[in-house]
């Protein structure tokens, strides 16, 4: 059994770690900082949370604390990100050419 949770625990921290890896690539390949809030947040959550799973599997006696630590990660990084977003959108932050759509635009009343 213990095997087992070795191997799992292996595969979940080589999945969460190339998560991140991406995630981080996407901050630097991204055109915009809408983008880059974007794929900076969706991959280090998932790859966050993949981590902590695996290190679960490794030390199944963390597993309570991992837990509560994912549950706050779940929580707070996609409304962080969507409190930069719109601060950078309120304070005029240039949008990339290939955006056609502004929501938050149109939700205000705004229509560029």
């Amino acid at each position: 059994m213990d095997g087992i949770l070795a191997l799992l625990g292996g595969i979940l921290l080589v999945a969460g770690t190339t998560f991140l890896l991406l995630g981080g690539l996407g901050l630097v390949r991204m055109p915009d900082v809408f983008n880059r809030i974007q794929a900076g947040t969706k991959a280090t959550t998932l790859g966050t949370l993949l981590s902590l799973a695996g290190i679960a599997c490794l030390q199944p006696a963390w597993a309570t604390k991992l837990l509560l630590i994912g549950l706050f990660i779940l929580f707070t990084n996609p409304i962080s990100s969507q409190v930069l977003a719109r601060a950078a959108h309120r304070i005029g932050t240039e949008k990339s050419p290939l955006t056609s759509v502004d929501r938050l635009a149109e939700d205000q009343g705004n229509t560029p």
